[in-house]
C-alpha cells in the first residue's frame, strides 16, 4: 500500500496490527489516538460488537517525523482476532508495509497466540510474502497482569526469527510507542531497499529569506568570470556563434533625420558568457536550469531567439513548458501549474501567445524565455524530475 507523493514529498505507509483475539490490538490503537498529538493524527475508526469484539478493523491515520527530507503517514489496522473472520483478516491485511504482533503473555493464551501467528504467516506467503523478510515487532501485551509467562518462553515459542520484541501494557500506554517506533524505523528501512522513500533533495545554495524568483533564478545561472581576468573583445561573429550573447540595437535604415525603422538582434560580448573552450557552445541561461530531458527543448528556444525567429521560441517554450509541468503529475496545466506554484497569469499569458505565433515579437520570446526559467526553477525547487 506504500506510497510517495514526490510533489509533497511524503510517503505513506500500511502498518497492521495482528494477533489473536482480545490481546490488545484495539486496545494499543485507541492508546496511540490518545497519545499522539491531535494536529498529528486523524480520525481513529472501530466496528465492535456488544463483547468490544473488532469484527472488522479499526483505523487510524498518525503523522509522524521527517525520514530524509520526506513526511511520513502511517495507516494503521488492526484485524479481527476470532479464527472465523481468516478472510477479513486477508483482506486487511493486503498491502501491508508491516506487522505488529500483539500477543497475550496469559499462560492461556500461548496456543492462541501460536496459531494466530501462524495463520500470519500463511496468509502473507498467500501474497507472495515470507514473514522472516517482512518488517515485524512482536509485542508482548498485559505485562502488567499477574502470573504472566516470562518473556524467555514467549521468545522461545513466537519469535524464532529476532524479531525487535517490547513488554507492554496497552491499558496504561507502557511500551506501544516504542513499538510504534520500532515497526515505523523497519518499514523505512524497507521501502528505502525497494527504492520507494526517495532520496533527500540536493541542499540548495543559501538564499537570503524572502528572496524572491529572480534570487532562485540566479542559484543556477552560468557563473560570472573572475573579474580580475583581463577583459579582451571578441571579433564580430554571428549569431549562431553566440546563442547567449546578444542585444537588441536599433538599425536606422530612413534617409538622415527620419526615426529608426526597424529592430534587430546582434550578437555581443557579454559578462555573463560562461569561459569555454574553443568549439564548446556556451549554456544560454534557459539551458542552464533545465533538468536533462529537457535540455533540447531549451536550447531550440535559445537558438530560435538568437536567429530571430520569435514565433519559432515561443512554441519551443510552449512545449518545453508542458513538458515540465507533466513532471508534477496527472491534470490539466493549469492543476500542474498550480502544484508547482507557477504563476497562473503567465501561464495564460504564454498559451495566448502560442496560438498567435505568427505575429510574435522580440518581447514575447524573451517573455516566453522568462517563464520557462520560471517553470525550470519550480522543478528545482520542488526536487523534480527524481533521481534515481
Amino acid at each position: 500500500m506504500s506510497s510517495v507523493n514526490l510533489l509533497a514529498r511524503e510517503v505513506a505507509a500500511k502498518i497492521v496490527f495482528y494477533g489473536p483475539g482480545l490481546s490488545g490490538k484495539t486496545t494499543t490503537l485507541r492508546k496511540i489516538y490518545e497519545t499522539v498529538r491531535p494536529a498529528h493524527r486523524g480520525e481513529m475508526m472501530s466496528i465492535a460488537t456488544e463483547g468490544d469484539r473488532t469484527l472488522f478493523f479499526d483505523f487510524l491515520p498518525v503523522k509522524v517525523e521527517r525520514v530524509n527530507d520526506c513526511s511520513v503517514r502511517l495507516a494503521l489496522y488492526t484485524v479481527p482476532g476470532q479464527v472465523f473472520y481468516n478472510a477479513t483478516r486477508k483482506l486487511v491485511l493486503q498491502g501491508a508495509d508491516g506487522v505488529v504482533f500483539v500477543a497475550d503473555s496469559q499462560p492461556e493464551a500461548l496456543d492462541s497466540n501460536r496459531e494466530s501467528l501462524q495463520n500470519l504467516e500463511e496468509n502473507l506467503l498467500e501474497q507472495g510474502i515470507r514473514l522472516d523478510r517482512f518488517p515485524l515487532v512482536m509485542q508482548w501485551n498485559k505485562r502488567d497482569i499477574e502470573n504472566v509467562l516470562p518473556v524467555e518462553q514467549l521468545r522461545a515459542t513466537l519469535n524464532a526469527r529476532g524479531a525487535p520484541e517490547f513488554e507492554t501494557s496497552a491499558t496504561s500506554g507502557r511500551g506501544v510507542l516504542d513499538a510504534l517506533k520500532a515497526i515505523t524505523r523497519l518499514v523505512i528501512k524497507d521501502l528505502r531497499a525497494k527504492r520507494i522513500v526517495p532520496p533527500p533533495r540536493p541542499t540548495p545554495s543559501p538564499v537570503s529569506p524572502g528572496a524572491g524568483l529572480e534570487a532562485q533564478l540566479s542559484q543556477h545561472l552560468p557563473t560570472r568570470p573572475s573579474q580580475t581576468m583581463q577583459a579582451v573583445q571578441p571579433p564580430a561573429m554571428t549569431p549562431r556563434q553566440h546563442p547567449s550573447s546578444m542585444t537588441v540595437t536599433a538599425v536606422n535604415t530612413a534617409p538622415a533625420g527620419a526615426p529608426a525603422s526597424r529592430m534587430e538582434v546582434t550578437p555581443t560580448s557579454s559578462s555573463m558568457a560562461v569561459p569555454r573552450t574553443a568549439g564548446q557552445r556556451a549554456l544560454g541561461p534557459a539551458t542552464a536550469l533545465a533538468p536533462g530531458e529537457l535540455f533540447d527543448h531549451a536550447r531550440a528556444a535559445e537558438a530560435a531567439f538568437t536567429s530571430g525567429q520569435y514565433g519559432a521560441c515561443i512554441t519551443a517554450c510552449m512545449d518545453a513548458v508542458r513538458r515540465a509541468l507533466a513532471l508534477a503529475g496527472e491534470g490539466s496545466m493549469a492543476q500542474q501549474g498550480f502544484l508547482l506554484r507557477v504563476d497562473g497569469t503567465d501561464l495564460l499569458r504564454l498559451q495566448g501567445l502560442s496560438n498567435r505565433v505568427d505575429t510574435a515579437r522580440v518581447d514575447d520570446a524573451a517573455f516566453a524565455l522568462y517563464f520557462v526559467m520560471q517553470v525550470f526553477t519550480r522543478l528545482n525547487t520542488a526536487g523534480l524530475p527524481e533521481t534515481a
